[in-house]
């Protein structure tokens, strides 16, 4: 039984792992078009009236992508509280199904909230 939710939770966490992926890689590729956009109508010596209404839809999608991130992660933390309920609390689960060494999101601060309480002291 322990198997089966394993084996579950190892195919969920692929297809959450994917779909972070698909967000974050759509939501880089989203913000270089929106930067790059200025730049080249500059390089071409146009008006800046040329393409205002496409960079603010490029930007529009960025925060639309960005809203999405937020629920992605927001499914993440839920699928964490329902690992635990299905008795896979300690099981460090990863893309492939491997046990990875990604620190939890909490422990990935740790650092930037060290550097800051040194820089508040100095």
């Amino acid at each position: 039984m322990l198997k089966q939710r394993r084996l579950a939770a190892e195919q969920v966490a692929d297809s959450l792992f994917a779909a972070e992926a698909a967000i974050d890689a759509a939501l880089a590729c989203t913000a270089k078009l929106a930067g790059q956009m200025p730049s080249v109508r500059q390089d071409a010596n146009l008006s800046a009236l040329i393409g205002q209404g496409a960079i603010e839809r490029a930007i529009d999608a960025m925060s639309a992508l960005s809203q999405a991130r937020g629920h992605i992660c927001a499914t993440h933390k839920e699928l964490s509280v329902a690992q635990g309920h299905i008795g896979l609390g300690a099981v460090h689960i990863t893309a492939g199904g491997g046990s990875g060494d990604k620190p939890p999101a909490d422990a990935e601060m740790l650092p930037m909230a060290r550097q800051l309480r040194t820089v508040e002291a100095a």
